[in-house]
């Protein structure tokens, strides 16, 4: 009997482990297959519709991991490290070039995206990638200036050197970004944005620490929540933020400044190391379909580079020049080239200085 009672317990030992090792087996197979319809998709934080996003879920299967950064330079970091693996990245246009001329970017099949004829020209082929070997344009915009109409007179601010009428004292916030606030200060000199001459670099310095006691603020995203609480009077920030704050406040304003501002492109970029580049090219389309880029569009605030979705929009938003500028001003805006090591270190030192001459 004892015997029997071994035999039994061992040969419900060993079916024991044979379930356990099947279902071990079939986890395994399961694990293997979400994580194939696994999407890592890093982002600006709140830079997308997140119903589209499950939509897109729901309709492929794919399940997708949204991770967010708050600069070009903190996502740079952590692509080039390589810790983890994402699929579909958000880079603005000199990062764009910057994770290219590192090797950093895989090339895109053009044969596996749709809609690209639904891309306006005027965003394609740029400087930063010709051709557009590695990005696709997603979203663009204008730097220029925010202010409030019960106490500014926009006929009095036209041009980026306005802002240094003594008038403005201790009125204004700056974005806190040494790429545009010294570009704009280069402009307002007839320069560049994309000077790189040591001479006018420490002019532009010169100039714009001369512009400081006419400075509130210098801030970064919390620039619109201010605005919108009348803070301040003038705002230089992106064309989305400020529709971010005018939809929060009436009495705010936006306009291009003439005689040249920033055109800036975020684009939609597949990192070389992406394990679900399919993923990738899955939803890449998907946001290039004309009805979902423009439920995008209207759920971000910013301007889209797709005609089919701008075709979309209600006419309010199409008409607005501050969003949507007429052909003439975007003739005039210049787009951001990559700066090398050195001369970014020279340019972020300068702005530094200027902001503990306060």
């Amino acid at each position: 009997m004892k015997k029997l009672l071994w035999t039994t317990a061992a040969l419900l030992l060993a079916i024991g482990l044979l379930l356990l090792g099947k279902n071990t087996l079939d986890q395994s197979r399961q694990s293997k297959v979400a994580g194939d319809r696994v999407l890592n998709f890093y982002n600006w934080g709140d830079y997308i519709d997140p119903q589209l996003l499950k939509d897109f879920e729901h309709e492929t299967g794919y399940r997708v991991n949204y991770q967010t950064f708050d600069s070009n330079e903190a996502m740079f970091t952590k692509i080039k490290q390589g810790g983890t693996s994402y699929d579909l990245t958000v880079p603005s246009d000199y990062m764009v070039q910057k994770l290219k001329d590192e090797g950093l970017l895989a090339p895109l099949d053009k044969n596996k995206l749709t809609d690209l004829d639904q891309l306006n020209p005027r965003f394609l082929n740029q400087s930063f990638d010709p051709g557009n070997r590695y990005s696709l344009p997603y979203f663009w915009g204008t730097l220029g200036i925010l202010y409030n109409k019960k106490q500014v007179d926009g006929r009095q601010l036209r041009t980026w050197s306005d802002l240094w009428s003594p008038r403005y004292r201790k009125q204004i916030l700056l974005v806190d970004s040494a790429r545009d606030i010294l570009g704009l200060t280069l402009l307002s000199q007839g320069k560049s944005v994309n000077d790189q001459n040591a001479a006018d670099l420490a002019a532009a310095k010169g100039r714009l620490t001369a512009l400081m006691p006419n400075v509130k603020a210098i801030v970064a995203d919390e620039l619109k929540l201010y605005m919108a609480q009348g803070e301040a009077n003038i705002g230089v920030t992106y064309s989305g933020e400020a529709k971010q704050a005018m939809e929060k406040n009436p009495d705010l304003a936006y306009l291009v400044p003439e005689g040249g501002a920033n055109l800036w492109l975020d684009n939609l970029a597949i990192p070389k190391n992406a394990k679900h580049k399919e993923a990738a090219y899955a939803l890449i389309n998907f946001l290039n379909r004309p009805e979902n880029a423009a439920r995008n569009a209207e759920y971000i605030g910013y301007a889209t580079p797709n005609l089919g979705a701008y075709k979309r929009l209600p006419q309010s938003v199409r008409n607005d020049q501050a969003f949507y500028p007429k052909a003439s001003i975007l003739d005039q805006l210049q787009v951001y080239q990559n700066f090398n090591q050195a001369w970014t270190e020279r340019y972020n030192d300068a702005f530094l200085e200027f902001k503990m001459s306060r």
